[in-house]
Order: structure tokens, then sequence, then C-alpha cells
């Protein structure tokens, strides 16, 4: 349907080769998504699906475990969704994703890698409503009208579908995303899915000129190396 998975995908950026930092990360998430639901996976989807995205990043067992045995207890900390936006290096756009138990803290953080890197920190929808927020499925197969038909008659609302090259590349709205993995697993139970998760895609993108380069790198691993980053989105192309 004219949309290239490959040239509007995002990148989310975690920090490369900081095992520890990663855990970390996964285990405030798995906190936070078990504690505001229960920890129990086959009692909660969102806690299933990040089980399954930690484990596909090869989070130890004991990490997981850890994280829902905190859950299960009384108390402990009181973590809070944070989204900041605005414009990094060459102008590109820039969401933030956080989770903070001191919203000061982490709103000095995030802005100090904003200000360093000569950005500009933005309100809140300035830079979002510039960005599709979509469920995606993307795995092997050649038949997108068989996909297609599975979603419709499992009552999907499909945002977009393509094939190319043999892989097919579901987009819905994210509120669609348990509907359209659960429809998925039933019409083809033995296809594995490639991709499956619910991110912001860019409406369009940024060239990064090699003069840039630099400070954008300086700037992605600046918020890489925040306590309460968890996920960074931009429509930023890097040169060759």
């Amino acid at each position: 349907m004219g949309r290239s998975f490959e040239n509007r995908k995002v990148s989310i950026l975690k920090t490369a080769g900081q095992k520890s930092k990663i855990y970390s990360k996964y285990g405030k998430q798995l906190y936070v998504v078990a504690k505001n639901g229960v920890p129990d996976p086959e009692a909660n989807p969102a806690l299933r699906m990040l089980i399954e995205k930690a484990k596909r990043d090869q989070v130890p067992a004991h990490v997981i475990e850890k994280a829902l045995d905190k859950a299960k207890g009384v108390g402990g900390e009181d973590f809070a969704a944070a989204r900041y936006e605005g414009f990094g290096p060459g102008g590109c756009l820039v969401i933030v994703d956080c989770l903070t138990d001191n919203n000061n803290r982490t709103i000095t953080d995030v802005r100090n890698c904003f200000t360093k890197t000569g950005s500009k920190l933005g309100n809140p929808g300035t830079v979002s409503r510039l960005f599709d927020h979509l469920a995606i499925l993307s795995f092997q197969g050649q038949d997108e009208d068989q996909v297609m038909e599975a979603m419709m008659e499992a009552e999907v609302e499909i945002d977009d579908i393509e094939c190319k090259d043999g892989q097919i590349n579901l987009f819905a709205p994210a509120t669609e995303f348990y509907k359209a993995k659960q429809a998925f697993q039933e019409a083809f139970p033995d296809i594995e899915l490639d991709v499956q998760e619910i991110t912001f895609l860019p409406q369009s993108s940024s060239q990064i000129t090699a003069d840039d380069l630099p400070m954008f790198e300086k700037f992605i691993q600046m918020l890489n190396d925040c306590e309460d980053v968890q996920d960074i989105y931009h429509n930023a192309i890097l040169p060759d």
C-alpha cells in the first residue's frame, strides 16, 4: 500500500554493550507493567509481551523473576511515565520516553542532553503529532491478501499492510496490538513474528549531514546514559 517499512521504521536506540543498564531498564518496565496490572503474564497481555521481548533481548530469567517478585510485594517504588519531545541535532524530530520516580531529576537530565548538544526541547505534542503511534507485526510471507482476510474476519482495524522481498509488514493502531497479534497467531500458528511491537513511526524523515553526525551520536549517547530513559524515537537518517 505504498508505505516502505524499511524507510519508515523508527530507530529505538538502547545502550549497546551495557548489559547491566539494559537489564535495569527491563527490570523497571516489567515492575511497572506488573504492578499496574497483575504480576501474572497469563492474565496480563502487556506483561506477557514485555517478557517475550525481554527474552528476545537475552535478558536473564532471574532479572525477569526478580521484577515480578518485587511487583507482588506491598509498596515499592512509584514510577510514572514521562514523555519529552523536541528537535535534535540537524533539526531531526525526537521523542524520549521515560519511567521515573523523580520528575525533577528526569527533566533536568533530559534537558541537559538537549541543551549541551545544541538541541531544543519542545512542548508536549510539538513532535509526537508528526509520528504515527502504531502496532507493527512483521513476518516472512508472500500473501498479504490472506493476512488482510484473517484480520478482517477477526474485526481487527488495519492501518496498512505491505509485502516486500518475502516480508509482510502489518501496521495497526496501537490499541489493536493484542487483538491483531491474537488473530495472527490463530490464523498462522506456524509462522514466527520477526517484529511485534508498539512504536512511533515518523511521518517523514530528516537527513543528518556528516557535519551533524558527531553531535547526533553524542546526543543519543547522552540520552541512553540517563537513568530514567527507556526508549528514544527519531526520524533521522544517518549518512552512509
